[in-house]
């Protein structure tokens, strides 16, 4: 181990972040340099004086926040399949090691070469095979969705009926089950400028609130639908989720931290109800009853924490 190295891990050899094999050498290293035992002196005095200072508390604003985005985060990310990740970290370890010696390296590029090639061939056969046998394309995506005409629920049933444009005016029905008309309902509560249909697509998938997904998309409306009256359907239907589901908590208690509306606040601070003695809910109860500009969720809040029982 060289003194230049020894110095650009100090900071890891402070915080106890070497493998057990790296931290041994690094200790037999300090002991013969002078040089970098001060290095990792003067590392760990400004550790110490570091941890003397009083460590800031995280608001229940950015908390919510984040539990939110990390929640997003990692609904959407996909993990590499197994051979994947095998293949990434012993090529990438073959590369570190062997240095790519001339002979290995002809024969990775005649492997990649062939690869490609029988890649190229199998996404021709698919297309070719798909055109030939008259397969009927797959329905429009989304994107190709112009707007919402109208969301008719049938009296009676679980069914209901949307007129959609896409470059031509078209109609789906079908349940409420049905995948194909959630994502409708979907769309029209996310993308429709009317506020009218946002209201009969939020109602409708308010009484799938059950599904996880479901509940997802009312947060969603909770958070970014500019019509009160939409906000207000959201956080009626996920109410009774607030305790066993804490996205839809943290969702809840994002609303009722920053919605500009009065009512939907109050609407969140009845929803916090059974989970009143909550640390996180209890932390913006207490926040909102000492600062909020509101009188009104000022007094809402101090009475949910005179209910809630007491935290030892």
């Amino acid at each position: 181990m060289n003194c230049e190295y020894a110095r650009a891990n100090a900071v890891l050899y402070c915080y106890d972040e070497l493998p057990d094999d790296v931290r041994h050498e690094f200790n037999q290293h300090i002991q013969r340099c002078a040089e970098c035992a001060a290095e990792v002196d003067a590392v760990r005095g400004l550790h110490g004086v570091m941890a003397m200072a009083e460590r800031a508390e995280p608001s229940a604003n950015l908390l919510a926040a984040s539990r939110i985005r990390l929640q997003e985060a990692l609904e959407t990310t996909q993990a590499l399949p197994a051979w994947r990740r095998w293949l990434v970290v012993d090529v990438s370890r073959l590369m570190q090691s062997v240095k790519l010696a001339p002979a290995m390296a002809a024969v990775l590029v005649i492997c990649g070469f062939g690869l490609g090639v029988g890649t190229t061939y199998r996404l021709l056969g698919v297309r070719g095979s798909n055109t030939a046998g008259g397969m009927v394309a797959a329905p429009a995506a989304e994107a190709s969705i112009a707007g919402i005409r109208s969301i008719n629920p049938e009296p009676g049933s679980n069914n209901v009926q949307i007129k959609y444009d896409k470059l031509v005016p078209d109609t789906a029905q079908g349940s409420l089950d049905d995948p194909r008309i959630q994502q409708l309902l979907v769309y029209a509560s996310r993308s429709n400028m009317n506020s009218g249909l946002r209201m009969d697509a939020t109602d409708l998938l308010s009484q799938k609130s059950g599904d996880e997904r479901v509940r997802q998309e009312l947060v969603y409306s909770l958070h970014n639908d500019s019509n009160v009256g939409v906000r207000l359907r959201a956080i009626e239907a996920l109410q009774p989720f607030v305790k066993q589901d804490v996205r839809v908590r943290d969702g809840v208690l994002e609303a009722l931290m920053n919605d500009a509306s009065p009512g939907v606040r109050t609407e969140a601070i009845h929803a916090l109800e059974p989970v009143k003695s909550d640390s996180s809910v209890r932390h913006v109860l207490e926040t909102l009853e000492r600062s909020d500009k509101n009188q009104y969720i000022r007094h809402k809040a101090q009475e949910l924490l005179n209910t809630a029982p007491e935290m030892n």
